[in-house]
């Protein structure tokens, strides 16, 4: 018999299927099964069938054949899990509003805070927000496991809307830079606790997806703000409505929080089965009592806390098995190591000075010129999103990386020939060749980033086991920051003292070194569940295994559509 080409274990017949609404179990755990006499002459389902007595194997998923004990991951999908991730994602909204809105207001500031803004004081209040970012990241995991998902996105919103408050009131510098800091926290917490949020709830088919919800809504932010940017441009403290706009998507967000529902996960943690049941009917409303129940029994095992004692125990057992189990050591360096790369390629001082870069270049509006860089980031977001499940997270990484290494140096080429003064500063139109290839090459960087480098990092949630996930996504978020904060503090100041040649050459070379990290250290996890990427991590990170294993997954797909057809 060739187990390559048969479908997914199978527990019921259609009749039983449809009527799969009036099967739902009071307790998931303990209602019993009811097998018919097919089905308990099947080994294969017996096998699974025996997750109530304890006998899960979680070598399964990996040796065998897709499906045979996680079945609810082969039904349809229900399109709410869209509108959850569309409403949880607002978070990213805000991310990606403060991101932008802050490239346009530095250049119309002026003197309202009291003085003429320096290099040195923009890069105050650029990185004041990363520095507020960094705690936020860090307080993030410890807060999203002690408290829930909801409660922590719930009060990122809450200090957002803080933090506009003390923007838009400003009239120092450091009262702009206080409340930048405290805008950064915030901004912080959404970064971790939403991608953390989104992968728990995502079948694995389109969990790829369905984390770019995120990064998609973090790019529209964006966009709105460099929209935003250009109407109140020319409007006196315009730079004020520009910043406080952003209390509005923090307030919809807590409206909409009443609504969503809590990590099946973390319900199944804190012993709540029944309400993580429902979640997962939700999530899958084709898919039969039993197969809802099997995954229950599957994420259980994942979450299980093998910790005892007070909470400080359980803190310093959970960084030993983080450090010291190799699955999780590996996951932890490439989460941190993906989110550093994102960061120091240079992307988001390109999208805090940009309309200052653009100045510089001599474009007559830069923050309209900004404007088609963030609707790039944007556009080609949407690429990511149709194409990451399709093509795989490995092979985007490292095809987009060289685009964005490429865009560099021309970038830094084009910089060297650009016309300069006798104090050595830029003095180019817009009309001038240089300049044109600056833009350009600066749109093929940001189009390479957004297809692949802006999205994979935040796909971290998936690489950690629920014991050590809440800790380990709070580094590779608190190392996202740091990245983040050196590179907005030291932006205007390196095109000051190594020139924006040396500048740009100096990204490419950071994401050269990050190609060669991805390429002997990335595997493809795209249709692995969370719980089969711990194992997979176990021995090495395994690129091959990975690469065969997304093989016959597709394999096993081609052949069950093709049953399909034929039975149709």
């Amino acid at each position: 018999m060739d187990l390559g080409r048969v479908k997914s274990a199978s527990f019921v017949d259609e009749e039983r299927l449809s009527n799969n609404n009036q099967l739902r179990p009071e307790n998931p755990f303990e209602t019993p099964l009811e097998l018919d006499a097919a089905e308990k002459s099947s080994k294969k389902s017996f096998e699974i069938a025996n997750v109530d007595q304890g006998a899960i194997n979680p070598e399964l998923s990996l040796s065998g054949h897709h499906g045979f004990n996680d079945t609810v991951e082969c039904q349809p999908v229900s399109k709410r899990i869209w509108v959850l991730a569309a409403a949880a994602g607002i978070g990213g909204l805000l991310f990606g509003y403060d991101t932008g809105v802050i490239s346009g207001a530095l250049v119309v500031m002026g003197n309202s805070l009291g003085k003429s803004l320096t290099d040195g004081d923009k890069e105050y209040i650029t990185s004041s927000t990363s520095l507020g970012a960094l705690i936020g990241g860090i307080v993030a995991g410890a807060l999203a496991d002690f408290l829930g998902r909801r409660p922590v996105i719930a009060i990122a919103s809450i200090i957002v809307i803080v933090g506009s408050i003390v923007q838009v009131t400003a009239h120092s510098l450091w009262h702009m830079i206080g409340g930048r800091f405290v805008i950064g926290i915030g901004v912080g917490l959404a970064s971790l606790i939403v991608p953390l949020y989104l992968s728990e709830l995502a079948p694995s088919k389109i969990r790829g997806r369905l984390v770019i919800v995120y990064v998609f809504l973090i790019t529209l932010g964006q966009v709105v703000a460099y929209g935003i940017d250009t109407a109140f441009e020319h409007v006196k403290n315009g730079w004020r409505y520009m910043v406080g706009l952003a209390i509005v998507p923090a307030f919809i967000q807590l409206l909409i929080l009443v609504w969503l529902p809590e990590s099946p996960r973390l319900l199944i943690k804190k012993d709540k089965a029944k309400k993580a049941y429902e979640t997962l009917a939700s999530i899958y409303p084709t898919a039969h009592p039993y197969e809802i129940q099997t995954k229950l029994h599957l994420i259980q095992e994942g979450v299980r806390d093998p910790f005892t004692g007070t909470r400080f125990q359980k803190i310093l057992k959970t960084l030993k098995e983080l450090y010291f189990v190799p699955s999780n050591f590996r996951a932890l360096i490439l989460a941190c190591g993906l989110q550093s790369l994102q960061q120091l390629s240079g992307f988001n001082s390109l999208m805090y000075f940009s309309s200052t870069i653009f100045q510089n270049v001599g474009f007559d509006n830069p923050t309209a010129t900004g404007l088609i860089i963030a609707g790039t980031n944007f556009v080609f977001t949407i690429v990511a999103f149709t194409v990451i499940d399709r093509f795989g997270r490995r092979i985007l990484l490292l095809v987009t990386l060289w685009g964005m290494i490429g865009a560099l140096i021309v970038c830094a080429v084009a910089f060297h020939f650009l016309p300069r003064d006798e104090n050595g500063n830029v003095k180019a139109g817009q009309g001038n060749p240089w300049a044109i290839v600056v833009l350009i090459s600066m749109i093929v960087y940001v189009a390479s980033y957004a297809s692949g480098l802006g999205n994979l990092p935040w796909q971290q949630s998936e690489l950690f086991p629920m014991t050590v996930r809440g800790l380990g996504t709070g580094m590779a978020t608190a190392v996202n920051w740091a990245s983040n904060l050196a590179i907005g503090s030291t932006f205007l100041t390196l095109m000051s003292e190594i020139t924006p040649t040396g500048t740009f050459a100096l990204y490419g070379g950071l994401c050269f070194g990050g190609f060669v990290m991805s390429y002997f250290c990335y595997p493809e996890f795209a249709d692995y569940t969370i719980e089969e990427i711990s194992i997979l991590l176990k021995d090495g990170f395994n690129i091959k295994e990975s690469l065969e294993h997304l093989r016959r997954i597709r394999q096993e797909r081609a052949w069950s559509k093709e049953d399909d057809q034929e039975k149709a």
